[in-house]
């Protein structure tokens, strides 16, 4: 279980730096090192990664790197795809779900190699249309729901590039928007776990969650520190290894 504890260290980590990345680790790190289920690892990342990232909001609360207006109008209709991703995983199979998981992950590499430029919250910028940015949130919250990922590898470009919000202002936010979306997401995956008889290894739960928020305060200290743009690329080519991973363990399954 080793690595499994390293891989929770790296889960925080990810967080506190990039403010997305935990939740994409997380499920993994479940399925390959620790032998869970694909259904059970997908509830669980919802919670370790719901609880890690509230750890992390408080922190960015206290410098005011939050912006509640975006959390509400981005968060609560992600919240409604949250719940209906997860209610969809009832009717789709473990192996389709982690097809899906590894186009997110090849998907999340290209927009960690892609690079966002860095901008002053308090210039003036175009307000995007407020039912697009509900329209993003629905959007974001059903993939959550789905394969048990924040979502904040799609969240913070989306408020940076289409919202506006500066580079730090958009990793508050999204850690804020990732902890509305992974409760509700849970809270419907549990149904999803008790129809199957499937049920959750609190242990890990908690032992993933400690790690994980030590790792992310870890990581917010080190983000002061550390060259963002070649941070991002590095864990870029690990998405990209583990990506191709998982397609080469389900692809068989297909047929």
């Amino acid at each position: 279980m080793t690595l499994a504890w390293i891989g929770a260290l790296f889960i925080g980590l990810s967080l506190g730096l990039l403010g997305s990345g935990g939740s994409i680790l997380t499920v993994p790190v479940l399925v390959y090192l620790v032998g869970q289920d694909p259904k059970v690892a997908m509830a669980g990342s919802l919670l370790i990664v719901g609880i890690i990232s509230v750890a992390s909001v408080m922190s960015y609360s206290r410098h005011s790197l939050i912006q509640w207006r975006t959390v509400m109008l981005f968060g609560v209709p992600g919240m409604l795809g949250a719940f209906i991703g997860a209610w969809a995983g009832h009717f789709v199979s473990s192996v389709f779900q982690m097809l899906v998981f590894s186009v997110l992950l090849l998907s999340a590499s290209y927009l960690m190699f892609k690079p966002i430029k860095m901008e002053d919250a308090d210039e003036p910028h175009v307000e995007r249309a407020l039912y697009k940015i509900a329209t993003d949130g629905l959007l974001v919250g059903m993939v959550t729901g789905l394969v048990g990922v924040g979502g904040g590898f799609l969240i913070i470009p989306a408020l940076v590039l289409l919202g506006g919000l500066s580079m730090r202002l958009a990793v508050g936010t999204s850690l804020a928007i990732i902890s509305l979306n992974s409760f509700v997401g849970f809270a419907e995956h549990l149904r999803v776990l008790d129809a199957r008889h499937l049920s959750l290894d609190w242990h890990v739960i908690l032992v993933f969650t400690l790690i994980g928020i030590v790792g992310s305060w870890v990581g917010k200290f080190a983000s002061q520190r550390i060259d963002q743009e070649k941070l991002k690329k590095i864990f870029a080519v690990f998405l990209v290894l583990i990506g191709a991973f998982i397609l080469y363990k389900n692809v068989p399954n297909l047929f």
